[in-house]
């Protein structure tokens, strides 16, 4: 497998500050009204709702594993190398092609996220997804993003689907089409967040179709906030390859250790 794991810091690449353009904000807005860190409330950065403190202390994941994105005790995978797979994975293969997470599931992330996905904190989202880009910009390119989705039930009571709202300014800023129809939740599931890993399993177990009418490219990545066990992921891909898609991989803000 070629594909790259993240790396500790994201590596500069000619013409990535360009393709994130988008959400460099320098504006004349941005100057009258200064940002405040979103984590600890001091004055923000130039490019991010972060101070300069904050902004170097992201967990940005560094050698992972490719197919599930658990740190490991390896070197970064470079050029043409295989990247390195857990013996889980190897084991017993996900039905994901490859996992990226922007960050590990640590400060400030483990404040941000929650934020974001209960107390409508949609200007966390923003930055979440930031992350996202800036970690992910240098991956090969996918046929289409597609946001885990939320049960119309959760929907209605939350208001807004937090992988949606990371997904759609990822796309917009990665230039990758935005798929948010493709894939439903047939069912409601109970929250998974006081669930061990087989309990996660059997609730999410076939929770998610294709819709009939979706024509999807042979490509897709997932989009969602958080992997922790990926019983979700892993329902959505395995729907996914029920429709026929050939690779499905995933991208996260965070992963869970």
């Amino acid at each position: 497998m070629s594909v790259a794991v993240n790396q500790t810091r994201p590596a500069e690449v000619d013409g990535l500050r360009r393709r994130l353009g988008f959400w460099l904000r320098t504006d004349a807005a941005r100057l009258l009204w200064p940002t405040r860190c979103l984590a600890c409330g001091e004055p923000g950065g130039e490019a991010w709702d972060l101070c300069p403190a904050c902004a170097a202390a992201l967990p940005w994941t560094g050698a992972a594993c490719a197919r599930c994105a658990l740190p490991l005790p390896l070197p970064v995978a470079v050029g043409g190398a295989p990247a390195p797979v857990c013996g889980a994975c190897l084991a017993s293969p996900p039905p994901l092609d490859a996992v990226h997470a922007a960050c590990l599931y640590r400060p400030p992330l483990d404040r941000l996220l929650p934020r974001f996905k209960f107390h409508e904190d949609l200007a966390a989202g923003r930055l979440l997804a930031q992350l996202m880009a800036e970690a992910f910009a240098a991956l090969p390119a996918p046929g289409a993003l597609v946001p885990v989705p939320l049960h119309r039930a959760r929907l209605r009571r939350r208001g807004y689907d937090q992988a949606l709202e990371l997904a759609k300014p990822l796309a917009h800023a990665l230039g990758i089409p935005l798929r948010a129809d493709a894939l439903w939740r047939v069912r409601a599931t109970a929250p998974q967040s006081e669930r061990d890993a087989a309990a996660r399993r059997r609730n999410v177990r076939r929770a998610f179709a294709v819709r009939t009418d979706a024509a999807l490219p042979a490509h897709v990545v997932l989009v969602d906030d958080v992997m922790t066990t990926g019983a979700t992921l892993h329902a959505a891909a395995h729907a996914l390859r029920r429709a026929g898609v050939a690779r499905v991989d995933a991208w996260v803000c965070a992963r869970v250790p």
